[in-house]
């Protein structure tokens, strides 16, 4: 296969893979390694493919051809350190993303590597304090990046600093922020006592994630400090739809906090709660 065709196949490849036409995509690949195996290219789009269909064993062994052919690739060793990151592999994800970023240092390898030390910081306590510096780096250089605020305000509540975590989750949801963020902002406002903050957190995430079932037991509980207990039970009652096995949590809700109600029928209380 001449260097055209294969930069041809390549176009062809994208355009439908662009389209959602992944099986297409896929295919003309497979096609155009039949004819030039190991080509770099045409290895690392399939490994794109096969990474967005969840064949992630096969896409790794297709990214590392196309770097064993082209290591000075910069987009291929991003691509490795994300198929890596999906299979638990941190290590060898930040050596991908060390990697990509010394060869282009661009923002997106920047981000990469904060959230897969973030995400290894889950499996691995002492990664904590980097995960926290890459994400300052980052909200530095783009004040306007609402990950990352959203990210450090969420590490921020997790250690106690409710003012800050507030600060910089309002700034994380100041744009299309996702459910998360907000029901992030919902835990720090419920904390903080204000509760009809907290409650139109949790509503936004719910609004923006239907089944967010967590945001609507939190809503309840705040309705329910608010005094609000028809709010409440029908809050709870979306809670329970969604996740039947919160009954427990919504019962002990309901009983201990200062505007509860005493259900001596567990029955009754499913009743209520539409189960």
């Amino acid at each position: 296969m001449s260097q055209h065709t294969a930069e041809e196949t390549v176009r062809r490849a994208t355009a439908a893979f662009n389209a959602g036409q992944r099986d297409e995509a896929r295919k003309v690949c497979e096609q155009g390694l039949s004819r030039a195996p190991g080509d770099p290219m045409l290895s690392h789009l399939l490994a794109a493919v096969l990474f967005s269909q969840g064949e992630i064993g096969a896409a790794r062994g297709h990214v590392e051809t196309s770097l064993a052919n082209r290591p000075g690739n910069a987009a291929a060793h991003l691509l490795a350190a994300r198929i890596a990151r999906a299979t638990g592999d941190f290590n060898g994800a930040l050596d991908h993303l060390d990697r990509a970023i010394a060869l282009a240092p661009q923002r997106e390898a920047f981000v990469e590597k904060a959230r897969t030390l973030d995400q290894a910081s889950l499996h691995q306590s002492s990664l904590r304090p980097q995960a926290r510096e890459a994400w300052q780096a980052i909200l530095k250089v783009v004040p306007r990046n609402a990950e990352a605020a959203a990210r450090l305000g969420r590490l921020a509540w997790e250690d106690g600093d409710h003012t800050l975590a507030a600060s910089l989750l309002e700034r994380a949801v100041a744009g299309d922020a996702p459910a998360s963020a907000w029901f992030d902002l919902g835990l720090v406002q419920q904390d903080l006592h204000d509760y009809n903050r907290a409650a139109a957190a949790y509503r936004t995430a719910l609004e923006k994630k239907p089944d967010h079932a967590e945001a609507a037991l939190n809503l309840g509980t705040v309705l329910q400090e608010k005094s609000d207990l028809d709010g409440a039970m029908a809050a709870y009652a979306a809670a329970y739809r969604l996740r039947p096995a919160m009954f427990g949590s919504i019962a002990m809700a309901l009983t201990s906090a200062p505007h509860g109600r005493l259900w001596l029928d567990e029955a009754a209380l499913r009743r209520s709660l539409g189960g």
